[in-house]
């Protein structure tokens, strides 16, 4: 982000909180019209809407009032770690028989039969 960005940011909302990515989060100074204060936040490296933790979600959305605990809401041991969307990414998903996993599937059981039409 230039310098211009960044004063025009202090200048006109108040920094409320950091996620774990780098991810930082703002509140406008000034209502809008419509009597609420924005809400936004500035990615870190390439801005990417899933990259935004669940903990922050709410608030972006105004679902929750007060923003996350420092530190996040207690996690359960059942609970797997945020990630971004990996879609078009070397770490995306590829199922077996995917060309870029290889291309090869194991056979079928023989539990399918194939619709044949009357």
């Amino acid at each position: 982000m230039n310098i211009v960005s960044r004063i025009l940011i202090a200048m006109s909302s108040r920094h409320i909180g950091t996620d774990v990515h780098g991810n930082h989060y703002y509140e406008s100074r000034k209502a809008s019209r419509g009597g609420k204060l924005k809400r936004f936040v500035v990615y870190q490296g390439q801005p990417e809407a899933s990259k935004v933790p669940a903990d922050w979600h709410g608030w972006l959305h105004y679902t929750e009032d007060t923003p996350p605990p420092e530190g996040g809401y207690p996690r359960r041991s059942w609970q797997k770690d945020h990630l971004p969307n990996l879609t078009g990414t070397i770490h995306a998903h590829r199922p077996a028989g995917h060309l870029l996993a290889g291309g090869k599937r194991k056979p079928a059981t023989g539990d399918y039969e194939a619709w044949k039409p009357e």
